[in-house]
């Protein structure tokens, strides 16, 4: 890393712009939730495609490095490619197959070549959450989850599995679970029975479902603890959130999968478990 450089790493970067978030305008916001959260698609694009990502001029990206000290997007981009060369190289590859799979002239993709690829694209995302996992925030939830009076989850539209299986696995433990499906759109109303103390498993990712930031604001407003399960540190949910598990998940042919967020809240669920299991057993004996 040249020593011109005003930070050591990315991370420092990062801890920079978290810091100075608050301040900035609506449009540098943009930039730095989607530098935030999509650090190997930076790595990989020019100025005026990032700049396309985020719904911004390019100038804008430009501003936004010099506002942090940087000479301009290029030096930006070079402190993500030096924190993260070796771990993007296989990240490229894949992305260079798969446009030689479209691009190719061998006709339709075979739907195993389309197996093949979504199942890739997941590996990649899980190999990264492993990586990144931050180990102290986990523990965190999972005392928050523990010493929770009731577990409240809200997931709505693409993470709505992911609020599916939580709310059929915590059945499985002694915590009163209250699942807002948003049947009937009834989620306020079950809100009611909401009381200080009580914890909310909140799963959203960009461009964040308006039913789960709602469901979200009321419950922190009535003293409940947020667990938000999210893509970015600086996106709405962290805002509220008394812990933070950062998770990506891959995209392939343009849809984003659920694996990686599936694998962080079925090890939320078993480390709960396994806790309360522990607890039970001590109490019992």
């Amino acid at each position: 890393m040249s020593e011109s450089l005003p930070y050591a790493d990315a991370d420092q970067f990062l801890a920079a712009v978290r810091a100075g978030f608050p301040q900035l305008s609506k449009q540098l916001k943009a930039i730095a939730q989607y530098v935030e959260s999509h650090r190997e698609q930076l790595v990989l694009d020019g100025v005026n495609e990032s700049a396309r990502h985020c719904g911004v001029q390019p100038s804008a990206m430009v501003r936004f490095a010099k506002h942090f000290g940087l000479s301009g997007y290029s030096q930006m981009q070079a402190l993500f490619r030096a924190a993260a060369a070796r771990q993007l190289a296989p990240n490229r590859d894949y992305r260079d197959r798969l446009r030689a799979l479209i691009g190719s002239k061998g006709g339709p993709l075979a739907p195993a070549d389309i197996a093949h690829e979504v199942i890739a694209g997941s590996l990649d995302s899980l190999e990264a959450l492993q990586r990144e996992v931050d180990g102290e925030r986990f523990g965190q939830a999972v005392e928050l989850l523990v010493d929770a009076p009731s577990i409240w989850l809200v997931a709505s539209r693409r993470a709505f599995p992911v609020g599916a299986y939580l709310a059929y696995a915590l059945q499985h433990t002694s915590k009163p679970i209250q699942w807002l499906n948003g049947l009937g759109h009834m989620q306020q109303g079950q809100l009611r029975a909401l009381r200080p103390g009580d914890v909310m498993i909140a799963v959203s990712f960009a461009p964040y479902a308006e039913e789960t930031l709602a469901c979200v604001r009321t419950a922190a407003a009535q003293g409940a603890r947020i667990v938000a399960l999210s893509d970015s540190a600086l996106g709405p949910l962290a805002e509220h959130a008394s812990v933070l598990l950062q998770v990506q998940d891959g995209a392939t042919f343009g849809f984003r999968s659920l694996t990686s967020t599936l694998c962080l809240a079925q090890s939320l669920f078993l480390a709960v478990a396994y806790r309360l299991e522990i607890e039970y057993t001590s109490t019992a004996h």
